[in-house]
């Protein structure tokens, strides 16, 4: 007999469990292509690959080192996933929204996304961070399509089979994003990102489209998670790394090699960055445990 999506991730969760049975991550964070150095701030970590977690699908790309990592960033309980899967692995939706799914079983409550994008507003630099504001889905599918599994975050009253995306990035994590980038004399601007499936990166003719549709960034992830985080009720931060200029948009042909060079020059100030947001959290989540 098959196995739900919600037992299988119950199974994951509890084999997780075993290996960290004194902590619960309260924030999730997930990291993109060369951006697997904000993992190095989590103490007392406990590293578990991928490939130990009952029906967790496996990192295929160079960047996306398989792991989860469960700690604390300034005593807050956190679980990282160093790499992804994306549906141009071969993966199905429901395998690609898999992991968050775990994240929630696990005790997670809030998440935070990060990836490699191209830019396409102009102006935008190699290297600069953003922070996703809203996106447009034409991966071709939704990752809620078929049954609905209402178990997942009914402690949230979350778990609708039809629910709101009006705010599907949160806008008090990115106020917080934007006051801990000013400590750090780090400007961060907000943008629309486009989810494509890839793997092959867009022609020009296509960024023209996407730029009068009224995208900023291009990419080939986040918006399936960011989907299924917000089904589950879960708070979610988007934050880009530009690592290249769109099709079009420079001299330099695109490559899987500059997106993952220019990830690694730039994931310290993400690291320093996220570990800001996760302090900010701290504080308010004592504020909240007060009675």
């Amino acid at each position: 007999m098959k196995t739900t999506v919600f037992e299988q991730a119950c199974e994951a969760a509890e084999l997780i469990h075993s290996h960290v049975p004194n902590l619960i991550p309260r924030i999730g964070i997930v990291l993109g292509s060369g951006l697997g150095a904000v993992a190095d701030a989590v103490t007392e970590a406990v590293r578990i690959s991928y490939s130990e977690i009952p029906h967790f699908p496996q990192s295929t790309i160079v960047g996306h080192s398989g792991q989860m990592v469960l700690g604390r960033v300034d005593k807050v309980p956190v679980a990282v996933m160093q790499g992804r899967v994306h549906y141009y692995e071969g993966y199905s939706p429901e395998q690609v929204t898999f992991p968050v799914r775990v994240l929630e079983r696990l005790g997670v409550e809030t998440l935070i996304l990060t990836n490699a994008a191209g830019g396409i507003r102009p102006g935008l630099a190699v290297g600069q961070l953003m922070l996703i504001a809203d996106h447009i889905n034409l991966l071709g599918f939704n990752p809620l399509t078929g049954p609905n599994e209402p178990q997942f975050g009914v402690k949230r009253g979350a778990g609708l089979r039809f629910f709101d995306m009006t705010e599907a990035y949160d806008r008090r994590l990115r106020e917080m994003a934007r006051r801990a980038g000013q400590e750090q004399n780090l400007r961060l601007e907000e943008g629309v990102y486009l989810a494509v499936s890839g793997p092959s990166f867009e022609t020009p003719a296509e960024i023209r489209a996407f730029q009068r549709l009224g995208a900023d960034l291009v990419g080939m992830s986040t918006v399936p998670e960011t989907i299924v985080a917000r089904h589950m009720g879960l708070r979610v931060l988007g934050v880009s790394c530009v690592t290249n200029l769109a099709a079009g948009l420079s001299a330099t042909p695109l490559s899987h090699e500059e997106v993952f060079e220019t990830g690694r020059r730039v994931e310290q100030q993400l690291a320093r960055l996220i570990a800001s947001v996760v302090s900010e959290l701290a504080v308010e989540m004592d504020s909240e445990a007060k009675p």
